[in-house]
């Protein structure tokens, strides 16, 4: 793009007004890339549930864990504390005498317990395996362990490391690793009054098994989170898609339309919000297509009223001679037509400005006071027996500028259509919902089949009494006026029994 100054011109002239002439073909817009809205909504949908699901799986496993937890801690708590009350009351439930050592005092317990599959029971007498103080007790099965009952997944009290490092661990509760997996346990010293040898007793509880029951159970519920949030990543993408149909409508609808077509529609189904705009989308097409007709048709029409004058405006000017009079005469015509054009340019504006929302303005009139100001109005358009039927009373609700000039465009096309002193009435009235205006007179009529047609524009009546050369605009303008108000204007007419016209106005409705 470069900036050139015209000619006759110096550069402070340039400089503030410049002239942009344009180098080369516009740049083409850059194109975006764009993520598609269903994928966006899918993809949040998806997030969220992975997210709400991840923690349900997290929950699930920290409570299930939690109860595995719990099992073992009262599982080796009610051991200890059977174990606690057995060793107080000191006596052996068969023989009921007294324990004298620690020994018997420990097989006579384990030899009626019956531990669960995942329990060990053991007792060990004497200190733990490789420490250097004993004391001198004698140990049972020759290295001071004691164990009844079935085989546990694995006999630690068989493997004197891991027995010294449960006897000599700082707390009475801990956890060892051994090849069947995690242990947990708990100990307590065993000691008689008077007697010279101590021992201890030892609960283990094996948490593989429930390990691997927590594990299955919370793969169980990832897995079933996951075909949950396939199935709802299935489910929103469907949704998504119908639910986003309308607006991919809308988006090729207006990715197709031109100009030259505005006829294209999105069905609507539904009652939702997205139904709602493509019901939008669909009403403002309509008024662009009504806007896009409205304008060619005023091209239309501008180009086909005004081709008229202005070949007549050519050929008196190319035709015109030398002489003073003739030359008076041509400026005449000439004057003429291009009066004649500026009203049918005036008139096709005021048809365009009817499509406008600002075209009437409505308030509060009196209709004494309109009737009486177009009254005055009409009188100065020709020599006719003029005669005011009836003043309405009250008041309306409508545009007092564009119903007066209805009302005197009605006048001005009696006028046409009657001769000189001829009978013309207009009046007013007011009903319960309508306020009537009417302008009547005693022309030639209009035939039946010509009632709606002479409201469409550059529609010429026949029987005009002077040569009519109008445009045919103004009962199109009366029409529109009418319509702006929500209102009609009746027609009454036969030949030979001259014409009423009569626009119809609602009293209190709102207007477009």
């Amino acid at each position: 793009m470069t900036t050139e100054s015209a000619p006759g011109t110096d550069a402070s002239d340039t400089a503030l007004f410049p002239t942009m002439v344009l180098r080369g073909p516009l740049p083409e817009p850059r194109q975006r890339r764009r993520i598609p809205a269903r994928l966006l909504i899918t993809a949040w949908v998806v997030l969220l549930m992975a997210a709400v699901l991840a923690l349900v799986t997290v929950i699930t496993w920290r409570a299930v864990d939690a109860k595995v937890g719990e099992r073992v801690d009262r599982a080796l708590n009610q051991e200890i504390g059977e174990f606690q009350e057995f060793a107080q009351a000191g006596t052996d439930p068969e023989s009921g005498a007294p324990f004298t050592d620690v020994p018997t005092l420990l097989s006579a317990y384990l030899a009626h317990q019956y531990p669960d599959d995942s329990e060990i029971l053991f007792g060990w007498v004497g200190d733990a395996p490789g420490s250097a103080h004993g004391t001198g007790g004698p140990p049972a099965d020759g290295d001071g362990r004691i164990r009844q009952g079935q085989e546990p997944p694995f006999d630690l009290s068989a493997e004197p490391d891991m027995v010294a490092e449960i006897l000599g661990a700082p707390d009475a509760r801990g956890r060892t690793q051994t090849p069947a997996g995690t242990v947990e346990w708990q100990r307590i010293r065993v000691v008689l009054p008077d007697e010279g040898a101590d021992g201890w007793f030892v609960i283990g509880y094996f948490t593989q098994e429930d390990r691997e029951v927590v594990a299955s159970t919370t793969g169980t519920v990832a897995l079933v989170s996951a075909v949950g949030l396939l199935a709802a990543a299935t489910a929103a993408w469907w949704v998504a898609g119908r639910v986003l149909a309308p607006v991919r409508l809308v988006r090729q609808a207006a990715a197709h339309i031109t100009e030259e077509d505005l006829t294209r529609r999105i069905a609507v189904s539904g009652r939702d919000d997205i139904a709602a705009l493509a019901e939008q989308f669909n009403s403002m097409l309509d008024r662009l297509e009504g806007a896009f007709t409205e304008q060619r048709r005023f091209v239309d029409d501008a180009g086909h009223e005004l081709r008229t004058p202005i070949t007549i405006v050519r050929g008196h000017l190319e035709l015109m001679g030398d002489g003073p009079d003739e030359r008076r005469e041509v400026v005449r015509l000439v004057t003429d037509e291009l009066d004649r054009m500026g009203r049918i340019v005036e008139d096709l504006l005021l048809l365009a400005k009817a499509q406008q929302p600002d075209f009437v303005r409505a308030a509060p009139v009196s209709l004494a006071e309109l009737t009486s100001d177009i009254d005055a109005n009409v009188r100065r358009l020709g020599d006719r027996d003029w005669r005011l039927e009836s003043v309405a009373e009250g008041h309306g609700d409508l545009d007092a500028q564009r119903v007066a000039q209805a009302v005197v465009q009605l006048a001005a096309n009696a006028v046409r259509h009657t001769e000189p002193g001829s009978a013309v009435r207009i009046g007013s009235a007011l009903d319960r919902d309508h306020v009537l205006f009417w302008v009547a007179d005693q022309g030639p009529g209009i035939p039946a089949e010509e009632h709606g047609r002479i409201f469409e524009r550059f529609s010429r009546g026949g029987g005009s009494a002077r040569g009519d050369r109008g445009a045919g605009l103004g009962l199109a303008i009366v029409r529109a006026i009418a319509e702006a108000h929500q209102g009609r204007v009746d027609l009454r007419s036969a030949p030979g029994a001259g014409s009423t016209f009569t626009l119809v106005i609602p009293r209190r409705k709102e207007l477009a």
